[in-house]
């Protein structure tokens, strides 16, 4: 399952927040520990099923970024029915991260 990049509007115009859990992936295009971050990301997700893991920029994400207090990134967001349960900063290790996105 690939991590796809969409845009603050777009999640915001949803007709409905997905029910059950899903994620988002706050990063930045210069960031390295983000680059790394998302490779991690890569690998959790191809080990087996996950929940969705779609990937913002937040340059371009002011409002979810300030409603949230996002204060850095790589910041992991895993929401259940549309609303924030968990902020993670540290990708510690693909194991870490696939227990966090474990259907």
């Amino acid at each position: 399952m690939a991590i796809r990049e969409i845009t603050e509007q777009e999640w915001l115009d949803r007709a409905e927040p997905a029910s059950g859990k899903e994620a988002l992936f706050f990063f930045t295009a210069l960031c390295g520990t983000c680059k790394l971050a998302e490779k991690m990301l890569d690998i959790a997700l191809a080990a087996g099923p996950s929940i969705p893991v779609s990937k913002l920029n937040i340059n371009y994400s002011p409002r979810l970024r300030d409603q949230w207090e996002i204060s850095s990134v790589p910041c992991l967001i895993v929401l259940r029915d549309g609303q924030p349960v968990q902020k993670e900063y540290a990708m510690r290790s693909v194991v870490d991260l696939r227990e966090r996105l474990k259907v």
